[in-house]
């Protein structure tokens, strides 16, 4: 079935969620160029949380139930244990900050919502950290990746499966769904290069080395409390990353002919 083309930045969003008539939204649309946001916070406000505002209102009046995907930049990383659902959100960048307000909306404004916060999502289509690394491991003889950020890397299939599980249970408010354990980017781009079974040098930089605009948490793990309850778990990062690795290590889209590159690459989360 074809869809229309639904635009965040503009009113008429909620009428087409609305005449859609759906019994479910799954709202996964964002800005997330999170160094972007930080020149744009306009834009970004505009699309997550105006765009989510519309899209709550839309899905209200169709009477359906609304999921909404956010994520870990909602917290500042201050915490040094596994953030919970109910912990007070603080973010450090105006990214964080759109998706903050985006929550706040879809929650207001629907009361069949769901808020599921996710963290360094990768998978098959679209810009992101792992095919990133798996794309400069073949193209790069040596690699630079920042050490001092914590997070849950998440296959999307993975939390796709979460979500189709979710759909089945009455729940509501918020939940966290993240591939179970966790490691720093340095460490996730060691296991992305070594499930390629290439032997590429991974030097361990800081974030203020990294150079990024935007702040990032420095610890932003999430623990998946209620959807543990709920009986949901997703796998271990590092058996979904190995799964992933195998089955998408020599697809073209993650190769580039470009020889300008420079010869070491540094790189943390930013797709």
């Amino acid at each position: 079935m074809d869809l229309p083309t639904f635009d965040l930045t503009k009113s008429s969003c909620e009428e087409q969620v609305a005449s859609a008539r759906p019994d479910l939204v799954i709202h996964a649309a964002a800005y997330t160029d999170v160094d972007g946001a930080e020149h744009q916070p306009d834009l970004a406000m505009a699309v997550n949380a105006q765009g989510t505002e519309w899209v709550a209102r839309g899905t209200t009046r169709a009477k359906a139930r609304l999921i909404y995907i956010s994520t870990d930049y909602v917290f500042d990383g201050l915490k040094k244990t596994p953030y919970l659902e109910s912990d007070l959100a603080n973010p450090l960048n105006q990214y964080g900050k759109s998706k903050l307000e985006g929550e706040r909306r879809a929650l207001d404004l629907c009361h069949d919502s769901l808020v599921v916060r996710t963290s360094w999502l990768y998978g098959a289509h679209g810009k992101n950290f792992v095919k990133t690394m798996m794309r400069l491991a073949i193209e790069q003889p040596e690699l630079r990746v920042v050490v001092d950020q914590r997070g849950c890397p998440t296959n999307a299939a993975d939390l796709a499966q979460s979500l189709a599980k979710m759909l089945t249970l009455d729940i509501r408010g918020i939940v966290h769904a993240t591939g179970t354990g966790d490691c720093t980017w340095y460490e996730l781009a060691s296991a992305i290069v070594s499930a390629m079974g290439r032997q590429n040098p991974v030097h361990p930089i800081t974030t203020a080395e990294a150079g990024r605009r935007a702040a990032r948490p420095s610890y932003s793990v999430l623990a998946n409390c209620v959807l543990k309850q709920s009986g949901i778990t997703l796998p271990p990062w590092q058996y979904s990353l190995i799964r992933f690795v195998g089955e998408h290590g020599h697809d073209s889209q993650f190769k580039s002919s470009n020889a300008e590159l420079d010869s070491i690459v540094t790189i943390d989360g930013a797709p």
